[in-house]
């Protein structure tokens, strides 16, 4: 199906592997600093998932879709016994070293990190709701990243242990879970041509969104210098 290789070419060359700063954290040539500067910065988008959720799923008139959907959402905020992968990225950071309230007030977190997050919820509220999923496709190829994320991190780093990167181990079931439904519902759903060219154009800019956040801490922790005000010990 055209549309689906669509989906899937501008989600996998787009794709954020590639960025320099990803490149850099997986070879294990980052500092501890630096290391933390990510942690305490992605933790702002781990944050803002459940809230991209909660949007869909108020956004949808269908039950099987916010039944689908939940899922995603007590993935991420945990429920019963599981806590949730919010905390598994905290279990992260405070193992990094990082003070959790700190961490949970994001005065920290750079200002480019906190406004591309927020514009990325004002398209999930506004978008052609079938275009508003499609960003979520970027998982496609999540699972992957995941899977060498862990291995790349236990080996490169002394000061991360496995224990603290149980977020990781969770999406590798989760992620090909929720981008096969996903899939599944913007293909079914993106009926015409505009609405279509819509959802590719919404992964392109998830991709985009997705580097950008990546762009931001490279520019502050890898050229340098940092902004005033954000995290940063070695100043």
């Amino acid at each position: 199906m055209i549309f689906e290789t669509e989906l899937r070419r501008v989600a996998e060359d787009g794709y954020h592997d590639k960025h320099p700063f990803h490149v850099l954290l997986n070879s294990g040539a980052l500092s501890r600093t630096q290391v933390q500067a990510w942690a305490l910065n992605r933790y702002c988008f781990q944050n803002a998932a459940p809230q991209k959720d909660a949007i869909l799923i108020s956004r949808s008139a269908g039950r099987d879709f916010r039944r689908e959907w939940t899922l995603r959402l007590l993935d991420h905020d945990g429920f019963g016994q599981d806590d949730g992968g919010v905390e598994r990225w905290l279990t992260l950071t405070t193992a990094l070293g990082l003070d959790r309230d700190y961490v949970v007030s994001t005065t920290g977190a750079l200002p480019k990190t906190l406004q591309t997050i927020d514009a990325y919820l004002e398209f999930v509220r506004n978008a052609p709701f079938v275009a508003a999923v499609a960003t979520t496709l970027t998982e496609l190829f999540a699972a992957k990243l995941h899977r060498e994320r862990f291995s790349a991190m236990l080996g490169s780093y002394s000061f991360i242990d496995p224990e603290a990167l149980t977020y990781f181990k969770k999406r590798l079931t989760h992620a090909p879970r929720d981008a096969s439904y996903a899939l599944e519902f913007v293909i079914s759903n993106a009926k015409t041509a505009a609405l279509q060219q819509a959802c590719v154009d919404a992964v392109a800019y998830k991709c985009r969104m997705l580097w950008d956040l990546l762009d931001a801490l490279n520019d502050a922790y890898v050229i340098g210098p940092s902004p005033s005000g954000v995290f940063n010990p070695d100043k």
